[in-house]
This record gives C-alpha cells, sequence and structure tokens, in this order.
C-alpha cells in the first residue's frame, strides 16, 4: 500500500474472448463426436451394399416402438411386447404374400419377357412419328437447326432404331437379373429374412440402447442434448410413419386403378410405384413415365388407355399433395425442396440405393441440428457484438 497515494486498487483484466463465448462446449468437448460422426460415415460408405436389411430393420424397430410401450403400460413385459408386435407383422406379411405375391411374381415375370418388344414397339411408334414430323415444313427446320436427320428420315429413324435395340438389350438383361441373378436372390432373402430379427431385437433392446447412449453424454449437456434428440425424434418419427402410411396408399390407388382400367402389368407399376414413393420424386416419376409406355404401346391407336393411365397419376399426386402428405407428414421434416434434392444426389451417389431411402430422415436430422445451431449462434456475444463492447472497455 502507498501512503502518499492511499490504497492501490487494483483493475481487473479485460474479459477474453472464452470468457465472453461462455461455458458452451469447445472444440475439445465435440471432437470426439465429430470423429464418431465421421466413422460413421465412413462405414456407412464401405458396407452400403449389404446395409439394406439392416436399415430397414432398424427402421421398422422404430416405428413400432410406440406400439411396445403401448403393450407395456398394458402389463406386458419389454419381450413379450416385441414377441407379439412380431408375430403379427408376420401374419400380416404371409397373409400379403398369400394375396398378392402370385399375382405381383406372374406380372414381374411377363413383363420381363416382353419388355424387349414393349421397348421394340415404342421404338417403332416413335420412328413413326419423326418421320412424320420431318415431313412438315416447321418439323424439317427444327429438325435442321437440331442437327437431327440430316440425311433425311431415314437417318433419324436408323438412330432411333439403334438405340432403341441397344436399350432393349440393356432393358430384357436387366429386368431378368432382377428375377434370375443370384445376387438379386441373396438380397432378398436377406430382406425377408435379416430385417425382422433387426426389428425384434431394436423392440426389445430400444430402451438399453437410449439409456446407454445418454450415459456417453456430459451431464452438464445432458438436458440440452436431450431437447435436440427429442425435436430430431418427432422429425423423424413425423416423416416415417406418416410417409410409410403414403407409400401404402400411393401403392393402393395405383395398383388397384391401373389394374380397373386394364392396363398390363398394372399391379406390378403401381405397387412398385408405391414403394419407390418413399423416396420423394422417384415414385411419382417411375409411376408417370412407366404407366405412360405401356398404355401407350398397349393402346395405340388409341389414346384413351393413355389417358386412364395418366389420370390415375394425376389423380394419386393430387390427392398426396393436397391431402395425404398434409395430414399424415405435415411440416414435421420442414425441408427446403433444393436441400432435398441436394441431399437425394449426395446419398444416392455415396452410398447407392441405401442411401436414397436414408437421404430423407438424415437430411430431417440435419436440418434440426442446423436450426439449433443457428439458434445458438444468434445468441452468442460474437452475434450480438458482446465481445467488442468487452473489448473497448478501459
Amino acid at each position: 500500500m502507498d501512503q502518499a497515494h492511499g490504497p492501490v486498487t487494483q483493475t481487473a483484466p479485460a474479459p477474453t474472448r472464452s470468457a465472453i463465448v461462455g461455458r458452451g462446449p469447445r472444440l475439445a468437448d465435440i471432437a470426439p463426436w465429430l470423429a464418431a460422426i465421421a466413422a460413421v460415415a465412413l462405414f456407412l460408405y464401405l458396407f452400403s451394399g449389404v446395409l439394406m436389411p439392416f436399415v430397414a430393420g432398424i427402421a421398422l424397430g422404430y416405428l413400432l416402438d410406440p406400439v411396445a410401450e403401448k403393450l407395456e403400460r398394458l402389463g406386458l413385459n419389454r419381450l413379450g411386447a416385441a414377441l407379439f408386435i412380431l408375430g403379427i407383422s408376420l401374419i400380416v406379411v404371409v397373409l400379403a404374400l398369400i394375396l398378392i405375391g402370385p399375382i405381383l411374381g406372374h406380372q414381374l415375370s411377363a413383363f420381363s419377357e416382353n419388355l424387349p418388344k414393349i421397348v421394340l414397339r415404342l421404338q417403332a411408334l416413335v420412328s413413326d412419328w419423326s418421320a412424320k414430323l420431318l415431313e412438315t415444313s416447321w418439323g424439317g427446320d427444327l429438325a435442321a437447326k437440331l442437327g437431327l436427320g440430316a440425311g433425311g428420315p431415314g437417318d433419324l429413324q436408323k438412330a432411333f432404331g439403334d438405340f432403341a435395340g441397344d436399350a432393349a438389350k440393356w432393358l430384357g438383361g436387366f429386368a431378368k437379373s432382377l428375377i434370375t441373378g443370384g445376387a438379386a436372390l441373396v438380397g432378398l432373402l436377406s430382406l425377408v429374412v435379416v430385417t425382422p430379427v433387426v426389428a425384434f431385437y431394436i423392440l426389445v433392446d430400444w430402451n438399453h440402447m437410449i439409456d446407454a447412449v445418454k450415459s456417453l453424454v456430459p451431464p452438464r449437456y445432458l438436458s440440452e442434448v436431450s431437447k435436440l434428440a427429442g425435436d430430431v425424434d418427432a422429425a423423424l418419427a413425423g416423416f416415417l410413419r406418416g410417409q410409410s402410411l403414403v407409400c401404402l396408399f400411393l401403392g393402393l390407388w395405383y395398383g388397384l386403378g391401373l389394374t380397373l382400367i386394364g392396363l398390363n402389368y398394372g399391379f406390378l407399376i403401381g405397387i412398385s410405384a408405391g414403394f419407390l414413393s418413399f423416396i420423394p420424386y422417384v415414385g411419382s416419376l417411375s409411376a408417370l413415365v412407366v404407366s405412360a409406355i405401356v398404355a401407350l404401346v398397349q393402346g395405340w391407336p388409341d389414346w384413351t388407355m393413355l389417358a386412364m393411365a395418366l389420370g390415375v397419376v394425376a389423380s394419386g399426386q393430387f390427392l398426396e399433395g393436397n391431402v395425404l402428405s398434409p395430414k399424415l407428414v405435415g411440416e414435421s421434416v420442414g425441408l427446403h425442396p433444393v436441400w432435398l434434392m441436394f441431399a437425394l444426389l449426395a446419398s444416392g451417389s455415396l452410398f447407392g440405393f441405401t442411401g436414397l431411402i436414408v437421404a430423407v430422415p438424415v437430411a430431417a436430422a440435419l436440418g434440426v441440428l442446423l436450426r439449433f445451431f443457428f439458434a445458438r449462434y444468434r445468441l452468442s456475444p460474437f452475434y450480438l457484438g458482446e465481445d467488442a463492447e468487452a473489448e473497448n472497455q478501459p
């Protein structure tokens, strides 16, 4: 203490950036989680070819978990609830296979055999139309500007013929491989056998898995992480359960509608399109293209079959967009169409068909996480300018 000047008052040092930002997670805290996410992504990339039955089993177990919880409240233990659900599910699957399995098998076999003929017939129709188009003045001018058919209608018809011939050979071989290919058969068997087993264990051990994950979260972050996990669960549950019902309805709508109008392979086309509707845009596009081609070849030169097939697909899309998705899925996903398309393309290119299946749920979860981090960022001292004010204080 200086007697001449009185007691010396010590000035507190200016707050550092780390003190201003607060006690939020540091890079050292989240580094293990980032490493775990990278490891999971690498695992999915390396084993994407065999993950389909496991992904389907996990999704099925996740979808049926609320049913198991209700059965537990009625007095069943977790194992009994899982066995009951598995038994009912097997009965439903067996009945479905008995009722519609023979129809789908017969139509798939017939479609694979007749696909080259369908493509060649379509090629003949398109070649005929192209020749008639070139005979018109505006059609010839348009073809000349596009560099098509420079040698006359014969060259254009030959180009279509070569293309259709190659397409017919490839599509025919691909369709037959779906039935006779060993890899496809193994994949189907693994899907039928492995998926129920995985779903059963997910149902039995769901609560234990949740507790195990919670035990890995630092206690100081548990409340915040639990709320974030609840938001992700709401988004995923809303999409998976709602979209599954939408796919079921669309499959029946397309299948029964196309069958009733007399379209060849209509039930196969409809059920396949309903299943593919789980992937946004893919189901509706496949229903539109395949049904239009089959209807055109089957009914030509009468346009009635084509008009009725397009009517069935259009009415299904109207119901999906205006009734089914708003009621069953709602705004649970909350994804911008551009982000959705990017997720589909990126996930599909990295992980194949399995990636297309999981693209939307994963994108929904990432959307929830990004909204959370953006909200935290907007409340941070850096965004609010508090760090600059603190640095300017004497």
